[in-house]
């Protein structure tokens, strides 16, 4: 009796024991500790090797974070168990040391394992960076063709009208190279358009080759001016009538064909789509490959010397330079979702033959588009040129008159593929 009296009094002082030291009983992510005011007892692997206990009325700054305090640990279910500290510890398995809270869960739950940050990854994964597929080294390029299509028909049609169709191949290509402070840029525009109606020929509704190339230099890295050189070269594919006359065109390929090349300084703003291009000297050469048509001093040219008899002395000439000013202005913009306009305006003024006279070439286009593939735009093109002398019929004979402004409007829906 006096064995089993000693075995119960030394079960009860170690229940007692437990019943002093459980309120500081902790688990957490497998590992065990007894904790109290002023110790801490650690049973788990060599990772964590020191606690630091804040009191529960004292200071609860998270040291994460200075600006959102510590939870007490009874708000996470433990009924007050573990309630009189809030335990922090520290890993420095990697020679410096990364500060973690305990996770505090119910024992119900599973535990989360946290692992430590790999400060030195031996693989790094780029696939969230982003890919431009439209840069190739220094190189920027843009590729569209388009198709516009319109047709009508009448079949019984009381109100009249004539059958038709017309369509309007275009291409636009684009290069641009961009290299510290050098900016060089070129683009390719191509048109071509004919309309065929019931009971005539087919007809020519648009036709432009133009080529341009700007290349230039920034003063400084900060700066938005460049040192600038421009050419610009334009003419068509296909002969020009002025209709009903089909015998004799009043342009063809080369005739005539215009050039400019230039220096100046050109303001550019890529982020707002705008360039202003300034040139105090700009050459200006007019060329008419066909003799005929330079016999006429069609376009400005020299005309030909005839006799009495109305022959030819000495031909027209076949080319003609000028020297003057120019100032171009571009604004390319997307003014309403899905909305671009494109304005393009060029002023040019001969020092020599009256200087003063502008020359005015202005574009102004809207392109609409519907969804990637189909867009719709309408514009407008304006020419004034002082040596370009408007041709007309009467009574049969072709009349040349003086210059007048050419205007040509557009509204056109289409396919577009940008490649």
């Amino acid at each position: 009796m006096e064995i089993k009296k000693n075995h119960y009094q030394f079960v009860l002082s170690v229940l007692l024991i437990f019943f002093f030291w459980g309120n500081n009983l902790v688990s957490a992510n497998g590992k065990i500790s007894f904790k109290s005011q002023s110790h801490s007892l650690i049973f788990a692997d060599s990772i964590v090797k020191t606690d630091t206990i804040i009191p529960k009325n004292k200071s609860k700054k998270n040291p994460f974070n200075p600006l959102m305090d510590l939870q007490k640990a009874d708000n996470f279910g433990y009924g007050g168990m573990g309630s009189q500290s809030i335990t922090i510890h520290y890993n420095d398995s990697l020679s410096l040391p990364f500060f973690r809270p305990v996770i505090f869960v119910p024992n119900n739950q599973p535990k989360f394992d946290i692992k430590p940050l790999d400060l030195y990854p031996k693989n790094i994964d780029l696939s969230f960076l982003p890919v431009n597929d439209t840069i190739i080294g220094y190189w920027e390029k843009y590729n569209r063709l388009g198709l516009d299509i319109n047709q009508i028909s009448f079949v019984n049609w009381n109100a009249g009208g004539d059958n038709s169709v017309s369509g309007l191949f275009k291409g636009d290509f684009r290069r641009k190279y961009v290299k510290g402070r050098l900016n060089w840029e070129t683009e390719l525009v191509l048109r071509y358009g004919l309309n065929q109606q019931e009971g005539r020929e087919s007809r020519k509704t648009d036709d432009a080759f133009q080529l341009s190339s700007t290349i230039g230099h920034k003063t400084s890295d900060i700066s938005d001016w460049y040192y600038t050189a421009k050419f610009n070269f334009n003419t068509q594919f296909a002969n020009g009538y002025s209709y009903p006359n089909t015998e004799l065109p009043i342009s063809k390929l080369l005739a005539p064909a215009y050039l400019f090349v230039g220096v100046g300084a050109e303001y550019s703003l890529p982020q707002r789509g705008t360039t202003v291009y300034f040139s105090p000297l700009t050459l200006k050469s007019t060329f008419v490959s066909d003799q005929r048509l330079a016999d006429q001093g069609a376009f400005g040219v020299e005309k030909a010397i005839y006799d009495e008899n109305k022959q030819v002395i000495r031909h027209g000439k076949r080319s003609k330079s000028e020297v003057g000013l120019l100032v171009t202005n571009q604004w390319k913009k997307e003014i309403l979702t899905n909305i671009f306009l494109d304005h393009r305006l060029s002023l040019y003024s001969d020092y020599i033959n009256r200087f003063g006279n502008i020359d005015i070439d202005w574009q102004l286009k809207l392109d609409m588009k519907i969804n990637q593939y189909v867009r719709a735009n309408v514009g407008a093109h304006v020419i004034y040129d002082d040596d370009i002398k408007n041709k007309k019929e009467v009574g049969g004979k072709q009349i040349i008159e003086g210059p007048r402004f050419q205007i040509k409007q557009m509204l056109a829906v289409g396919l577009v593929y940008i490649f």
